[in-house]
């Protein structure tokens, strides 16, 4: 059985095909970095920017909410989970840490659906960064 980088292109296929080329690792890499990224490389503008909208409205909304930024090394399970979660969001993660935001304790029953935003919003980035890795090695039709 012939793989996609031995067969030729079909009419209509846009798909990027490459003999183990860094791109699938650059696509896989960039969609992690920034929302939407890996998709907006592969030239999937609507798809791109539809996750790139979702994962940051997602991500304002718990920020706004008062949620909680979760920090590496707490020796908690579950905040090493919820860091994971918050890590998967990129530089979105980085910006919140820098401007400081989330780093109050949640008091309020708000403030933990806040929490629950961001960190779904980073594991939402990160199944955007392997589906656009999948759709850049050929695995997934776009």
């Amino acid at each position: 059985m012939a793989t996609k980088a031995q067969t030729a292109a079909l009419p209509g296929d846009t798909t990027v095909t490459t003999a183990g080329g860094s791109f699938p690792a650059i696509v896989l890499f960039a969609g992690w970095l920034v929302p939407g990224a890996g998709h907006l490389l592969l030239g999937k503008w609507v798809r791109g920017t539809l996750l790139m909208l979702a994962i940051i409205t997602m991500f304002a909304i718990g920020v706004a909410l008062q949620g909680k930024i979760y920090l590496p090394n707490t020796g908690e399970p579950l905040d090493m989970l919820g860091f994971v979660g918050d890590l998967g969001a990129g530089l979105l993660y980085a910006v919140a840490r820098l401007f400081g935001w989330g780093q109050a304790p949640v008091l309020i029953a708000v403030a933990d659906y806040g929490t629950k935003f961001i960190v779904v919003a980073g594991l939402l980035n990160v199944v955007a960064a392997i589906d656009a890795h999948s759709i850049a090695i050929g695995r997934k039709r776009a």
